[in-house]
């Protein structure tokens, strides 16, 4: 009989969204001859703000994709985000009391309340915990909201939180060294600790560039953006730069948006407003945006100052495509 494992995610992109998500690279990596493997993930999809239609269509035979109801939000910094997360946690803490014990629960962190759901049911009930540090709580969101003395009293219960979930690993795994470190400070007895970093698999890129890139045969210059629309990236600090070079003369720029997300309409107004060549593409699938970024001259990450932003996957296919990759921050 295959043993199963349980992966918890409250983050995760899915097959269906054209999604390089982590959690699904490694469920494609498990030898499913010795394990059955299964996915729990939110009906709230983070990165577009919408509820995902719950239905069949990404489950295989290879695994298993459960979506756990998660009420939702509109802003990433909000009130009604963490409510949002802690009835996350709760149903996904009654899903686990009517499934058959698992051998091992990996579990992404954020959030902090499904963690805490998912350590306290592994440790109950004997089970190896896999804890995956994706971000750090309460830190990124201190970022944001920074008044000394005061920010620091606001999110202690989440520190003490976010603490106890560490302890409670069996192995640790992070995607930055400074994120394992914050883990291990506090879990000195973790079996295992490993810092494995979002990233590009070159073979999988080079593939796809191959088949979908197109030489362009004129003398438009293109900039490219990959990822979230979003509060965290100045986009319309990059349009403001394109605006200068046209009013100097230089004319033949081409900015290439490709991604989704809340402030997509803001920017394609701005861009239209500012009068700069500009080509929203909306979300694309993986290889077809390789394509499209490998014909392209300049890759920016506008980062906006203060953001809470992490590690992103966006740096890998940038070096991927070898483009001259431009990152700045507007003060």
């Amino acid at each position: 009989m295959k043993k199963k494992i349980l992966i918890i995610s409250n983050f995760t992109g899915l097959p269906s969204e054209n999604s390089n998500s982590r959690f699904i690279y490694i469920m494609n990596l498990i030898d499913k001859e010795k394990f059955d493997v299964e996915l729990i993930a939110p009906s709230f999809c983070h990165e577009k703000k919408v509820q995902r239609e719950n239905n069949l269509e990404n489950n295989t035979k290879d695994y298993k994709i459960t979506l756990i109801n998660e009420p939702g939000y509109k802003k990433n910094v909000s009130l009604k985000r963490f409510y949002s997360h802690y009835k996350f946690a709760k149903n996904v803490k009654k899903y686990l009391e009517t499934v058959d014990k698992p051998y091992i629960i990996y579990c992404a962190v954020p959030s902090l309340d499904v963690a805490k759901v998912a350590g306290e049911y592994a440790k109950k009930n004997n089970i190896r915990f896999i804890l995956d540090i994706q971000d750090l709580w309460p830190e990124a969101f201190k970022m944001v909201f920074n008044i000394p003395i005061i920010s620091n009293l606001i999110f202690k219960p989440m520190e003490i939180m976010a603490n106890n979930i560490y302890k409670k690993a069996d192995d640790l795994i992070a995607v930055s060294e400074t994120y394992l470190t914050r883990g291990t400070k506090i879990n000195k007895n973790c079996k295992n600790k490993l810092s494995v970093f979002l990233g590009t698999e070159l073979e999988k890129f080079d593939n796809a560039k191959k088949q979908f890139e197109i030489v362009p045969f004129d003398d438009v210059i293109r900039i490219a953006y990959i990822g979230t629309l979003g509060h965290s990236y100045d986009i319309k600090c990059v349009i403001d730069a394109i605006k200068i070079l046209n009013e100097k003369g230089i004319k033949n720029v081409l900015f290439a948006i490709m991604g989704s997300g809340p402030l997509q309409e803001e920017f394609e107004s701005y861009a239209k407003m500012q009068g700069v060549n500009s080509d929203f593409t909306g979300r694309l699938c993986y290889e077809e945006m390789v394509g499209k970024l490998c014909s392209c001259d300049i890759a920016v990450n506008p980062i906006k100052a203060g953001s809470a932003g992490s590690i992103i996957n966006k740096v890998g296919d940038y070096a991927a495509a070898r483009t001259s990759c431009c990152k700045y921050s507007r003060k």
